[in-house]
């Protein structure tokens, strides 16, 4: 059973809910914890999420949820959904999906979600965020827990899951997405992947997700120590907040580059991009007089020795 799931005292165990597909990556997770639960003190369910986005999902989400049934889970809860199309169709659907799972999680007062993902899931994500240039916070992958999400599988490969449920006498569905190579990951999975083993030899999913781990822990060092810093240097009024230019020109951009992320993201609830921090970074490092920079939602100018961030939007630039 994974780490951090604490034990409640008798009658009071606390639940823990299988994100399940019904593919083989869930299904051995929901097996293994079926099997483990009781000894590690608590309750097993499944939620299923039926993204309609195939002809006969709904016949798909009832058989997952019979062989949760199957497997001792409950509760066993069907999550039906509407996919958007913001961001595309892998984003829109993932976006469904947790909404679902935290929905679900918050009904029954689950302590955590498990979800099913894999050693070549993670490496599949870390090529993806290096190809897009996505930087650490992409290169670090999936965290194997997140808080209300928990991932035991990440060091587990898919051959595992994949043997795990035919020695189990478990039959797994086999989702035809994964086939359609319309979807970038089902080409990195298919084609990129085993063409990099093909041309620089096998290893490289554990190269990768070694990367991930090395990002993680090198990104989580670097935000622990902007966040002890933005304690410190942080100037908050009515008007919006501030940063001492000196103290980020002092810092590495690395650090000063999280710390104005930071500022914004608190202040503000915006997540800035690379280039909108870099060009509000600039007013630091590069300072020649410049006036006002308007990023979304928020407007950074330098007053003296002060960079200060307040709340922008065309009302109040109309007013």
């Amino acid at each position: 059973m994974p780490a951090g799931l604490s034990a409640g005292t008798a009658g009071s165990e606390p639940l823990v809910l299988v994100a399940l597909s019904g593919g083989p990556d869930s299904l051995a997770l929901a097996a293994a914890t079926a099997f483990e639960a009781s000894k590690a003190g608590v309750r097993a369910g499944a939620v299923i999420v039926n993204h309609n986005l195939q002809e006969g999902s709904a016949d798909v989400a009832a058989a997952a949820a019979q062989q949760a049934r199957d497997l001792g889970l409950d509760p066993v809860d069907i999550r039906s959904v509407l996919v958007g199309d913001a961001g595309g169709p892998e984003s829109a659907a993932r976006d469904a999906r947790y909404a679902a799972l935290a929905e679900a999680a918050a009904e029954h007062g689950a302590i955590r979600v498990l979800l099913g993902h894999t050693l070549d899931d993670q490496a599949e994500t870390v090529l993806l965020g290096l190809a897009r240039g996505s930087g650490a916070g992409s290169l670090k992958g999936m965290a194997a827990d997140t808080g209300q999400y928990l991932r035991p599988l990440l060091a587990i490969a898919r051959t595992t899951t994949v043997q795990c449920c035919e020695d189990s006498g478990i039959v797994a569905w086999n989702d035809p997405h994964n086939l359609d190579t319309s979807y970038t990951r089902v080409r990195v999975r298919q084609t990129v992947l085993p063409l990099l083993e093909s041309e620089l030899g096998p290893g490289i999913r554990d190269a990768l997700v070694r990367t991930a781990d090395q990002a993680r822990e090198d990104a989580d060092a670097l935000d622990h120590f902007a966040e002890e810093m933005a304690e410190d240097l942080a100037e908050i009024s009515e008007a919006g907040i501030s940063l001492p230019v000196r103290a980020l020109a002092a810092n590495p951009a690395a650090l000063r580059q999280r710390l104005i992320r930071l500022a914004v993201a608190s202040e503000f609830h915006v997540s800035l991009s690379r280039t909108h921090t870099l060009e509000i970074a600039r007013l630091v490092t590069d300072w020649r007089g410049q006036g006002p920079i308007d990023v979304p939602g928020v407007r950074v100018e330098r007053r003296e020795n002060l960079l200060h961030f307040s709340a922008h939007s065309e009302e109040r630039d109309a007013v």
